[in-house]
């Protein structure tokens, strides 16, 4: 038995208009993925199954600079102890050899004078390597061994004392310590400065002693394949500024935004609200300069993801002016408060001028209002306050006129619209 056929047109059918209807992009939801630089400053990155590690002692110094604490005060101490035990030996030798630890030969002449045991060895090589010289031990005259101990231990001890102090020197006076009163702002904002969809960011220092030569560097990191399909799993792009494209560094004595131009060449070109947000980029913000008060170069870095990227917010005004002095609230540093900003991307933004028109009437529109409300309030208050008698009410009221509401509809023939009120 063959099938009825149905009267509705295939075409008019569920299955025909369902296939007709545009179909909305569907986002995925974003993989949580490993930042590259943590948000105060240090790579998340691990080093493994390095074969050549003497390559780390050929630079022992930088290792040594970029151990722990607690591995150089260990290598500190072990090192000192270990000079001292040593040469404590070879004046023990000296003695034993020379014979003054023997006491028929106590009333002769000696190469160390008080040197009977290994203890009073121990202690006179720390007097002689310190430089203490309590006066009870010392060398004479008639022992040439002794003479070339003694020069050899003052040799290494300086040798010593120059690369333990220099490596406790550098790790003291490190560039990322000047780095820890250099801040950025929690969270990035993109909102529209300029008639441009904007990238920003803000960045501020807490010392009075300025950073020479500061600038600000950003990269996008994120997971590309290119069409060969070569994985290319941290692809660094960078990004330009309004003071990189100037050629000019920034003098940050008071806290400064940050801004880049989201243009065709900006990898958040393409980018709507909707797809930052399911993306897996990391933009890394890196500032260097010069510190002013030691001349060592410094860096700063961290980074924020696309949960820490606010669409259509703006950094609040934070510096101002009081009794003839500009005073920075760094409570603020960080805060945004949230303006019109259209949700598409730029590039969609540069082939319809025209939403970025819309957005911008809607906001004037929503000021006005504000505004509006705000007076209305004001007004109010006031008539509470001074409403004791009924004149005042009345003059108060009096000023208060309805506006005048005009409606404008096209005359026939085409002629001028007319009003109505």
């Amino acid at each position: 038995m063959l099938a009825r056929k149905s009267i509705i047109p295939e075409e008019f059918g569920l299955p025909g208009l369902a296939s007709r209807l545009p179909r909305k992009p569907v986002f995925r939801d974003r993989v949580n993925k490993a930042r590259f630089i943590a948000k105060n400053g240090s790579c998340n990155l691990a080093h493994k199954n390095i074969r050549e590690q003497g390559r780390f002692l050929q630079d022992v110094f930088t290792t040594l600079v970029d151990l722990k604490w607690r591995f150089t005060l260990v290598i500190f101490t072990t090192t000192f102890v270990s000079s001292w035990l040593l040469f404590a030996m070879s004046w023990w030798l000296v003695a034993f050899a020379h014979g003054d630890m023997d006491p028929a030969r106590k009333n002769e002449t000696h190469c160390v004078t008080d040197v009977e045991s290994f203890i009073s060895a121990f202690l006179f090589s720390i007097e002689v390597q310190v430089t203490i010289g309590f006066g009870g031990r010392m060398i004479t005259e008639h022992c040439l061994a002794a003479i070339t101990v003694l020069i050899l231990q003052n040799i290494v001890g300086l040798i010593i004392n120059a690369v333990m102090l220099g490596c406790i020197f550098m790790k003291t006076a490190q560039s990322n310590r000047r780095a820890e009163t250099l801040i950025f702002s929690r969270h990035a904002v993109i909102a529209v400065r300029n008639n441009r969809l904007c990238f920003m960011i803000r960045i501020g220092d807490l010392r009075k002693s300025m950073i020479i030569g500061a600038t600000v560097r950003l990269q996008v990191v994120r997971k590309t394949t290119t069409p060969e399909g070569e994985i290319i799993p941290i692809h660094q792009i960078d990004v330009q500024t309004e003071s990189a494209v100037a050629s000019n560094s920034l003098f940050l004595l008071a806290p400064l935004i940050i801004c880049h131009v989201i243009d065709k060449n900006s990898p958040l070109y393409d980018l709507s609200a909707m797809e930052l947000q399911c993306s897996d980029l990391e933009v890394i913000v890196i500032l260097e300069g010069v510190v002013e008060t030691t001349g060592i170069t410094t860096q700063a870095r961290t980074s924020y993801v696309s949960e820490e990227i606010q669409w259509g917010h703006r950094f609040v005004p934070i510096v101002t002016e009081e009794e003839g002095v500009y005073s920075v609230d760094y409570s603020k540093f960080g805060n945004t408060v949230k303006v019109s900003t259209p949700s598409c991307s730029a590039r969609e933004l540069d082939e319809k001028p025209y939403i970025l028109i819309q957005t911008l009437q809607k906001s004037e529109l929503s000021h006005q209002n504000s505004l509006r409300k705000r007076n209305s309030m004001r007004r109010n208050n006031s008539m509470r306050k001074g409403g004791g008698g009924g004149g005042s009410l009345r003059r108060n009221n009096s000023g208060l006129v309805p506006p005048k509401v005009q409606f404008f509809t096209p005359a026939e023939g085409g002629q001028s619209l007319n009003a109505v009120t």
